[in-house]
Parts: structure tokens; sequence; C-alpha cells
């Protein structure tokens, strides 16, 4: 009986480490675009370079990132590195030209995001979950879909313009926000240092 147990344990043991872990890394992101598996509903935390970025909800449980723009095409040394344990993730892109580039990432429509971007223009939408988004300088356009699906709004600017449409906000100039509570289950938060905020 003690063998048998001990076995079955060893067996478990060996199978943790491929359940949990699943690591993609992309040294040529230009040439080879990522794709992972990563299932529906789970948590993303985006850590992505400056750059003209779509993040985009697909059907798919696949996490995949495509590098476009004349530059960026003919770029070698763009990364991308994708860590995952379970329902967790974290992506990175990295490198690659100055500018003229565009980063389209599609990512499962029910999914948790939280986003940090240095500068650019940046897109999020066809998301139902929590999102957290943070860009240092560009504009930001986040398509929130249901206001009811929200139980916490929070949308700021410290230079710049908020346009919250579908929460009934218009605000300009120096340090700009809002706030506003609902009976939904996910929560938005949302800021621009120095650009545009569109909520729509």
């Amino acid at each position: 009986m003690r063998s048998a147990v001990a076995l079955l344990s060893s067996i478990l043991l060996l199978q943790v480490p491929a359940l949990a872990l699943n690591d993609t890394v992309v040294d040529d992101l230009a040439h080879h675009p990522m794709v992972a598996d990563f299932p529906s509903g789970g948590q993303l935390d985006l850590r992505i370079r400056s750059a003209e970025i779509h993040i985009v909800g697909s059907d798919e449980d696949k996490v995949q990132v495509r590098v476009e723009g004349k530059q960026g095409g003919e770029s070698t040394d763009m990364k991308a590195s994708f860590d995952r344990t379970g329902h967790f993730a974290k992506l990175r892109v990295s490198g690659g030209p100055s500018n003229n580039l565009k980063i389209t990432i599609l990512v499962p429509r029910k999914s948790d995001l939280s986003i940090h971007i240095f500068a650019g223009d940046v897109e999020v939408k066809d998301i139902i979950g929590n999102k957290d988004v943070d860009l240092s300088a560009g504009d930001l356009t986040i398509a929130v879909g249901n206001t009811a699906d929200y139980s916490h709004v929070e949308a700021s600017v410290t230079s710049g313009s908020i346009e919250g449409g579908p929460f009934g906000e218009s605000r300009g100039g120096l340090f700009r926000s809002f706030e506003k509570f609902g009976s939904g289950k996910y929560k938005l938060a949302a800021h621009v240092g120095a650009g545009d905020l569109t909520l729509r």
C-alpha cells in the first residue's frame, strides 16, 4: 500500500510543473507571430513597448501577437515572451524600431486585463472582464461594452481630456478624473499621463 501511494505521489509531482507552466518566447516577432494557448476567463498582465497597439478580444482560447508597419516588418529584434501558470499569464513585448510600428494582440474575449504601456495610441475593445489600463503618454480608447456590467469605474488623466460618453462624462485640463459605481461584476480603471482618454 505504501509503495502504491509513493508511486502515485511521484507521478503527481512530475505532472504539476507540466500543467502549471507554459512558456513561449519568440525572438523575431515581426517574421514569426506569437501564438499561445490561454483559457477564457483568465488573468493577463500585459507590458508592451511603445507603438500603435490594438488589444482585441477573440473567440479563440489563445493569445496571439503580430506586428505590422514598414519598419516593424523589417525588424528582426522584436521579442515576445509569454509566461503562463494556469489561468494567469504575463506577456511582454520589447525591441524593434522606434516608430511606424503597429502591434495587434488578440486575447480570449472573456479576460481580466492589467495593461501597462509607456507611450502610443492604444485601443482596447471586445473584452468582457476587469480592465486596468495605464498609459503614460498618448491616446487611449477603450470600448467598455455594457455599462451595467461594471461595479466600479475610475478614469483619470494628468494632462489631457476624458471623453466618457457611456457614463455621461466629458472633462479636459489638468488632473481630471471621474468615478462611478454600479451593480455589475467587473471593474474598470484607466489612466493616461499626458494625452486623451476615450471610453466609448
